[in-house]
């Protein structure tokens, strides 16, 4: 009897270790998709966020100059973003795509320029819109 008792406390049966790594195998195919959901969404509030941000500072520029940026650059030289951000999608501050128009956004606006920008990303985000439409 001590010989059977002595025996099986030596170690776990190849089945126990099965069950247990299928058991990890299982917790850690729910964990993945959700965590890289997770990422992704992260992402999406990141560039959602950088928009309104050089959105913003674009109007602020137009109102106080009277002539809408002619780059981003010029939001960066006036003082109304510290930096480029980076697009969290194309992970570059190079990729912006801006949009120009010639109408003035405002009476007073003497010369027209950058009125919008978007990610410079052809990947298509989780709403089903492409990144470079928001």
């Amino acid at each position: 009897m001590q010989k059977h008792l002595r025996r099986r406390e030596q170690g776990f049966t190849l089945i126990e270790l099965i069950v247990v790594m299928m058991i990890i195998a299982i917790l850690t195919a729910i964990a993945v998709p959700r965590f890289t959901a997770a990422i992704q969404n992260a992402r999406e509030a990141a560039l959602k966020e950088d928009l309104h941000v050089m959105r913003d500072a674009i109007d602020a520029y137009t109102m106080d100059k009277g002539k809408a940026p002619q780059s981003l650059d010029d939001l960066v030289q006036a003082g109304y973003l510290r930096a480029i951000p980076t697009d969290p999608m194309t992970h570059s501050s190079q990729t912006w795509v801006t949009d120009s128009s010639d109408t003035l956004m405002d009476v007073n606006e003497e010369q027209s320029g950058i009125d919008d920008v978007h990610s410079g990303s052809d990947a298509t985000g989780s709403n089903g819109k492409p990144y470079s439409s928001w």
